[in-house]
């Protein structure tokens, strides 16, 4: 157990760090040669040049203008003086709401650390309890927890309130965001400019027809269903085969450029290479005939595949992008149900065409239901199987551990600095470094369960880290913390007792959140401005691979915001701000530190880094709410559970009220604001399409959206893919033949059927 001393010494720890990042940033930001590191979101853009281009030599690589190095800190006042709306145009919605959980936090928890600090700090460290408890081990901070306080004391009374006052302060707080957020995307989707996403739906769960192809049945039948409306359609292939063909040949691509560039400075030796493994072993030859001939060969595998892909009907999912003249037409397919079986034709709004994570098209519907039940069931032994190691693990990161597994250590870690280091430090890092892996995994979960967007794949990636952070993490370090720490007392103690230990036990791990936060939450989101892992890796691509300026925009590497990490990031911290904001008061600063930090952090790394690989309109903000009230609830049940053990009667039944208040909140905001991030008002979008025919009467939807949906392996192919309508297509009074056994009447020439069936005006032809 960390005491006062060793949060001290970890404070000291984490404070240094984050400021050794910080300067290290400071300098690193105002070099030239690093200007496409810190900068890249402008490079996007267009609208910032490399300082490497012009001037002496050595000013290409050192800022020699000793005036900027006094500014160091010019950073932070520039990340806060973009307002919100112009934030939006720079860099999107999503980018501009993710800011505003950080500002949650503080909202919430400002006031709330006000109140705790000066009504329930000297409330529980008037109390001698602890001290009289000559069993139990406990510090000078846990004086100012609720553990301090003794059993059926009044002074729970103090608690009761504030907690009142704490749960209708974050339900107004959530309200107002929840209201503001849901505005500010009508007004973004209102104000946006024109993208295919607006116009177009995926159809998933086709019914198989034996007279005809998926592209014929899907425009037979929206020409039926939605004949003023529909436009095109393109239906999707499994070219996952063809994508790992013309990745690879990118990979080969990029060897053979960087030994033809290594040729060329030195013509006299013509490097060599091994076709083995990675180039380690295997036979030694030219690099430049074999990475030649390789690509060659790639190239034929590519033609042949691309070819196998639009003709083999297996390569064609029973799914399909199609779009709409109007965003209204759209709005209503996506928004209705289009058959009798509701298993079948179903539909959803497709992803912006960036946004579209094309692998995971290829799984076919019917399998979604069985992935889904496996990886749930990965999930529940991921997630209780790991508290096993992450308990050993932190276990052997501390005194107790170290000197039991290497006993010769323990004149060196008892003395006191040490002692304090590892106590206050070592426990958080073991934690941190065995979790460094977990966003990857969760994120191939998710990949395997089949989700079609990147957006989506994030935020159900996201749900799995906060659950896996709740279990193990928070409940993981409670339980296994207080029942190592506490069992001699509850071996030496009679049974009447152990309820008394354990409420006293819960609230003295608020000292390892403390180290945690300051670790996780101070130093390292100082080390996130760094960006030392894309800093290395620009700087090496630029020495060995780049020789032309599309090389240099492609070796920069500008991320994303990384919404499956980051954000459950944010709510466990406001998860422990909750839990312990009755319970032990004196972790909240911390927490505020975290948050106002990370604001400045975020906010200028989304104004001068990230570029955000989509934009989902705020989509994930029901989620993030949800997890808020969870929070919330988890706090209350926390709290009476605790009381109970306190022989609080008098007071605990009053606390029964706030978790069913908590459960109306959620579904109040749930019915009210909740719908306007999975649906999309018709009024709206006639309201759109209106304001957009009187701006733009020559608009074409057709040459905006025939292509739009072409699977990016068939991008640059001049043949016309199959799906697309020719620009003359106008929908006419006349039936059209159709292939199939059933007398179906289409009402508009159909493109696909035509040609192989002749057709009679008036009148359908069986194929």
């Amino acid at each position: 157990m960390a005491t006062l001393a060793d949060i001290g010494v970890s404070a000291a720890f984490n404070i240094i760090s984050a400021v050794i990042f910080l300067l290290a940033f400071a300098f690193l930001r105002i070099q030239p040669i690093n200007d496409r590191v810190y900068f890249p979101k402008w490079y996007f853009k267009g609208l910032r040049s490399s300082p490497t281009h012009s001037g002496a030599f050595v000013k290409k690589f050192v800022n020699l203008d000793f005036k900027s190095y006094l500014k160091f800190l010019n950073w932070m006042p520039e990340a806060l003086k973009m307002p919100e709306a112009e934030l939006i145009e720079h860099a999107g919605l999503d980018s501009a709401v993710y800011l505003r959980i950080y500002l949650i936090g503080l909202k919430i928890f400002v006031p709330i650390t006000f109140l705790a600090l000066a009504v329930l700090v000297p409330v529980n460290f008037t109390n001698g309890t602890l001290s009289s408890l000559s069993k139990v081990t406990y510090s000078n901070i846990d004086k100012l927890s609720i553990s301090n306080i003794p059993l059926r004391s009044q002074r729970f009374w103090a608690h009761i309130v504030m907690a009142y006052v704490f749960t209708f302060w974050t339900f107004y707080v959530l309200l107002k965001e929840y209201e503001r957020v849901a505005a500010m995307r009508l007004q973004f989707l209102a104000s946006e400019r024109r993208r295919p996403d607006q116009f177009t739906v995926l159809v998933k769960n086709v019914p198989p027809d034996p007279d005809e192809s998926v592209s014929e049945l899907v425009e037979h039948f929206f020409l039926v269903n939605h004949p003023d409306y529909y436009l095109t359609h393109q239906v999707v292939y499994n070219a996952n085969k063809l994508a790992e063909l013309i990745k690879e040949k990118k990979k080969k691509q990029n060897w053979l450029d960087y030994y033809q560039l290594k040729y060329s400075r030195d013509p006299a030796k013509r490097p060599l290479t091994k076709t083995g493994f990675l180039g380690l072993c295997g036979e030694k030859v030219d690099a430049i005939d074999f990475y030649t001939s390789e690509i060659e060969r790639l190239t034929k595998d590519i033609a042949k595949e691309r070819e196998s892909v639009k003709t083999d009907p297996k390569c064609i999912m029973p799914a399909a992008f199609v779009s709409f003249k109007a965003r209204w037409g759209a709005a209503v397919c996506a928004q209705t149900q289009q058959s009798r079986n509701p298993t079948m034709w179903l539909t959803e709004w497709a992803p912006e065409p960036r946004d579209v994570f094309w692998q995971n098209l290829a799984i076919p519907y019917v399998h979604l239901t069985v992935r889904r039940l496996i990886i749930a069931v990965a999930f529940f032994f991921l997630t209780f199987f790991f508290m096993i190691p992450i308990a050993f693990v932190q276990s052997l990161a501390t005194i107790e551990g170290i000197e039991k597994t290497a006993p010769f250590l323990k004149p060196i870690v008892e003395r006191k600095f040490l002692k304090s280091l590892i106590s206050g430090v070592l426990s958080g890092l073991a934690l941190k470094l065995f979790l460094i892996f977990l966003p990857t995994i969760l994120m191939l979960m998710s990949k395997f369960e089949g989700f079609i967007s990147i957006s989506s794949l994030e935020r159900k990636s996201a749900s799995k880290y906060y659950f896996f952070n709740f279990v193990n993490v928070f409940l993981g370090s409670i339980i296994t913390g207080t029942a190592f720490e506490q069992l001699k007392s509850f071996i030496h103690q009679s049974a009447n007792q152990i309820p008394q230990t354990i409420g006293v036990a819960v609230p003295m791990k608020a000292t390892f959140f403390i180290t945690y936060i300051m670790l996780d939450g101070w130093a390292g989101v100082a080390g996130e401005i760094l960006m030392l892992k894309p800093l290395i890796i620009y700087h090496l691509k630029n020495f060995f691979l780049v020789k032309t300026e599309k090389d240099r925009e492609e070796a920069m590497d500008a991320g994303s915001i990384g919404f499956n990490t980051g954000e459950p990031q944010i709510q466990f911290y406001i998860l422990l701000g909750l839990v312990y904001a009755v319970v032990t008061p004196i972790l909240l600063p911390f927490i505020l530190v975290f948050f106002a930090f990370a604001y400045v952090i975020f906010r200028h790394q989304i104004i001068n880094v990230y570029n955000q690989e989509y934009e989902s309109a705020a989509a994930f903000w029901p989620d993030v709410h949800k997890r808020m009230v969870i929070a919330l609830g988890i706090s209350q049940v926390i709290l009476l559970g605790l009381l109970s053990t306190k022989e609080a009667a008098s007071t605990t039944p009053f606390l029964i009220a706030l978790p069913i208040l908590t459960i109306w909140f959620h579904l109040f905001c749930k019915g009210r604001f909740e719908p306007a991030f999975v649906r999309y008002p018709l009024q709206e979008a006639m309201m759109k399409d209106t304001l957009e025919r009187a701006k733009d009467p020559k608009f074409n939807p057709k040459a905006f959206l025939q292509n739009a949906y072409v699977h990016p392996v068939f991008k640059g192919d001049d043949e016309e893919e199959e799906g697309e309508v020719d620009d003359d297509t106008e929908p006419e009074s006349n039936l059209v033949p159709t292939k199939r056994q059933s007398r179906m009447n289409t009402p508009a020439p159909s493109k696909m059927s035509s040609e192989s069936s002749p057709s009679l005006p008036g009148r359908v032809h069986d194929a």
